[in-house]
């Protein structure tokens, strides 16, 4: 069976054996819901999240329609029913549940595609949003850790600069970029990393780099001729 792919990260969208499913804005926003909580939720849950605002009978009338009018691929349903509980179907594939399992295929693709369900402003969002930001920050730079040991190293660099862009106070991401740069031979490269990272930490925090990475740059200054 095709399986069926959800993506959160960087967009939504529904795929089954690669084509798009069209859905309505309830039925994509109730795929998340199910997507970000991983297991089957009571039908309360789903209508007290995506419905609170309505009364309770015109909350359950809203889930069933939207359940109604979901698509039905041949390979099954997107989502199962069971004992009062609502959850997505077996086959379903989700881009967010590969990066939380650490799996290796596919895994450097799920990172770079960006943030969690960017633009929705939905409150059920924000927790799962910072919660993945912090997952992708500390992923992006073990992968970047990674690259460089294996002296892949323009990998490593597209890796760990998308961990600055991402967070440009975050002082373990620079540090990952310079020691890149360290171990192509690029000590120049390395120094203006180390004093564009400076210069910024002064401007927005009024704070210097920390010792460890003030020592880094010593090191650098020492060795040379």
């Amino acid at each position: 069976m095709d399986p069926t792919e959800l993506t959160v990260l960087g967009r939504f969208s529904c795929r089954v054996a690669g084509r798009p499913q069209l859905l309505s804005p309830r039925g994509e926003r109730l795929l998340a819901y199910l997507a970000l909580h991983r297991v089957p939720l009571r039908r309360d849950q789903l209508t007290g999240a995506l419905w609170g605002d309505s009364s309770e009978a015109r909350a359950s009338s809203n889930l069933r329609s939207t359940l109604w009018r979901l698509p039905r691929p041949d390979t099954g349903p997107l989502v199962e029913a069971e004992g009062g509980h609502i959850g997505l179907a077996d086959h379903v594939v989700v881009d967010l549940w590969r990066v939380e399992a650490g799996d290796a295929e596919g895994r450097e693709l799920d990172l770079l595609a960006g943030d969690l369900l960017p633009g929705w402003d939905d409150p059920w969002v924000f927790f799962e949003r910072e919660r993945y930001r912090q997952l992708r920050l500390h992923a992006l730079e073990d992968m970047c850790a990674r690259h460089r040991d294996q002296s892949r190293y323009a990998d490593a660099l597209r890796l760990g600069l998308l961990a600055v862009q991402s967070e440009p106070l975050r002082e373990t991401a620079h540090r990952q970029v310079m020691q890149v740069h360290l171990a192509e031979g690029n000590a120049g490269e390395a120094l203006r990393q180390y004093d564009g990272f400076r210069r910024l930490l002064q401007a927005e925090l009024g704070l210097p780099p920390s010792s460890a990475m003030r020592s880094l740059v010593d090191d650098v200054r020492h060795s040379g001729p």
